[in-house]
């Protein structure tokens, strides 16, 4: 398997199991392909906090440890009204 199809997966995993994750989009750099960018939107810190603990999650950091370079993580506020 890929890391794309794997990265997909992993959105589709998330979107149903989880009801506190209400988008998970994938996105890839346009001058390099292979920096991945995922945009998910939870309803609040706690359910963030359950998807890192997720058996999905964790199956998934596993399996993709070797194709990941490096990870970083920002959580954004919002939206604004």
């Amino acid at each position: 398997m890929s890391f794309g199809a794997r990265v997909r997966r992993q959105a589709r995993d998330t979107l149903a199991a989880e009801k506190d994750c209400h988008r998970f989009e994938i996105c890839s750099g346009v001058e390099n392909g292979k920096q991945i960018f995922l945009y998910e939107v939870y309803t609040d810190e706690a359910a963030f906090q359950a998807h890192l603990s997720s058996s999905h999650f964790l199956a998934f950091k596993a399996d993709t440890q070797d194709w990941v370079e490096s990870s970083i993580v920002e959580r954004w506020d919002g939206p604004w009204d």
